[in-house]
């Protein structure tokens, strides 16, 4: 199993050899600040193999001090990339080509969740930018 994956400027392309372990949206407070949203939506493979296709000498590892937390992104447009620890492969969902239709296995550090978010589904959903 292959997946194709790139950043928002395409400086940097990667593929992912293998298949994934689990899916998880994170709540935790460092992942709400890499991401500046709600979540942070990744994929963790043990087993899985990452290719650095093109740009590799623009993506950036940042390890936070004194904690396990690790951002991987582009030096170009700070897009989101994967990373590989020791242990496993991490890769932002969103980095991720075409369709990739595995549903979440679960929500992490809910505890941490942004006090605004919640009763999302009552919110007005729009398929574009409102007018």
């Amino acid at each position: 199993m292959r997946h194709h994956g790139s950043c928002l400027c395409g400086a940097v392309r990667f593929e992912i050899e293998g298949g994934f372990d689990r899916f998880y949206l994170c709540h935790c407070a460092h992942c709400r600040k890499d991401t500046g949203s709600a979540h942070a939506a990744n994929l963790f493979s043990a087993t899985a193999t990452l290719h650095w296709l093109a740009g590799e000498d623009k993506a950036t590892l940042y390890r936070l001090p004194d904690t396990r937390h690790a951002r991987s992104f582009c030096a170009v447009c700070g897009s989101a990339l994967p990373y590989a620890s020791e242990r496993m492969i991490v890769v932002p969902a969103g980095s991720l080509d075409g369709a990739f239709d595995a549903a979440p296995d679960a929500h992490l550090f809910v505890a941490s969740r942004a006090a605004w978010e919640h009763d999302l589904d009552r919110i007005p959903a729009f398929d574009a930018f409102p007018s």
